[in-house]
């Protein structure tokens, strides 16, 4: 008997919230109790997609070569951003085998070797930061004097970026990840950093060959890149840099407004590596959902048919709570037993700078709890800023003193 479930859930309306903290979504909350497989409609696109939040489920989709990202380029899908984020033919909107070949042009920079290359240069920078943050002594913005700059300098050092360029990185990255600034501003700002990106692939010598950009010239002179992936490519790594000013800001914010657990991570430092993958299942690292796949067939997902044709989310988040993987999964635990979190996604898909941004979360914890003694906020919990219409949750500022 065929158990597939032919009616249709209703279309849920998911505003984007800004919600203070790290608060899960309530939407979301509803939506995982409604069921496996619901529908949803978000603030900008038109008419609906799918919605799967269960962690089995959700991996399954993430890599299913049934759901195509290549697919939506082009399709006006109800997503949360005015915009979409990777420019036409980017390795966020490929499928393999082309994402494949896209990513293979810059794997050598994300190997453990590669990422290990870049530790000394960013511990070096880490310590110039926290030394100067000392010296000036308190209070001081925690956000704007090192969880910015940092991972800034380091995905610039790893791209190849000149330091003359870094400084509109920033603001070019914060105007295309805000869903505030309005669609124009936003694909502005995408197409100078594009522009720029052009310029220094263009520009012979530029690049130390192991960086980034020297991997992609080198492989656009080889002919297996084109030009115009390579700059959608640099794109894609150069803002993902940001996600880590705003998962540790979060972590921050847990570990000050749970002061029991700074204390154990100064005096059990062997407990940090497994703290910080907790923290990172805990945290919803971004509002609503990401990009969207397309079924290129019928599939029966959780017993419900999902037609050709029509767009999918998964919701990496409501995987990470999923009670039926994570016991007490709204409860913040560093003693969990380890078990895979899909923070950093999941499949083809899995983020490339996974590595590295575990890298610069661990060098910046590590500079918390060791370097900033009696660290507490500067002001009242309350009165603490969270970042508005962003894609990305994170503290807008962490006013704090030592």
């Amino acid at each position: 008997m065929d158990s597939t479930n032919t009616a249709l859930p209703p279309v849920r309306d998911w505003p984007a919230l800004d919600l203070f903290g790290t608060d899960f979504d309530p939407v979301l909350a509803e939506l995982m109790e409604e069921g496996p497989v619901t529908r949803l409609k978000l603030p900008h696109g038109d008419g609906w997609a799918w919605l799967v939040t269960r962690y089995d489920d959700v991996r399954a989709v993430a890599n299913d070569p049934r759901f195509s990202r290549k697919l939506v380029a082009g399709q006006d899908v109800t997503r949360l951003a005015p915009h979409f984020i990777p420019v036409d033919g980017a390795v966020g909107f490929e499928d393999p085998p082309d994402h494949t070949r896209l990513r293979r042009a810059v794997a050598p920079a994300f190997t453990s070797r590669g990422v290990e290359r870049l530790r000394k240069q960013a511990q070096a920078t880490l310590d110039e930061l926290v030394e100067e943050v000392l010296r000036e002594g308190p209070p001081a913005d925690l956000t704007e004097r090192l969880l910015a700059p940092f991972p800034l300098a380091v995905v610039c050092d790893l791209m190849g970026v000149p330091a003359e360029h870094r400084a509109r990185m920033h603001e070019w990255t914060n105007l295309i990840l805000s869903s505030s600034q309005g669609a124009e501003r936003s694909q502005q700002a995408k197409e100078e950093m594009c522009a720029c990106f052009a310029e220094l692939l263009d520009r012979p010598g530029s690049a130390d060959e192991e960086s980034v950009l020297g991997l992609l010239g080198t492989a656009v002179e080889n002919n297996e890149l084109t030009r115009s992936e390579a700059v959608g490519l640099s794109l894609l790594i150069q803002i993902g840099g940001e996600a880590v000013t705003n998962n540790v800001g979060n972590m921050v914010y847990l570990l000050l407004t749970r002061p029991q657990l700074l204390a154990r991570l100064r005096t059990e430092p062997e407990v940090r590596p497994r703290a910080i993958e907790e923290m990172l299942r805990y945290i919803p690292h971004r509002n609503a959902v990401g990009l969207s796949r397309i079924a290129t067939e019928d599939v029966t997902v959780a017993g419900t048919r999902i037609r050709a044709g029509e767009p999918v989310y998964v919701s990496y988040l409501a995987a990470n709570r999923d009670p039926s993987v994570f016991a007490d999964p709204q409860t913040l635990d560093f003693d969990r037993t380890p078990k895979p979190h899909v923070s950093f996604g999941y499949g083809p898909h899995y983020c490339v700078g996974a590595m590295l941004a575990k890298l610069e979360t661990e060098l910046l914890i590590d500079a918390v709890a060791d370097r900033l003694p009696g660290l507490r906020f500067a002001v009242p919990v309350e009165e603490l800023r969270f970042r508005r219409g962003a894609l990305i949750r994170g503290p807008e500022s962490l006013p704090v003193t030592w």
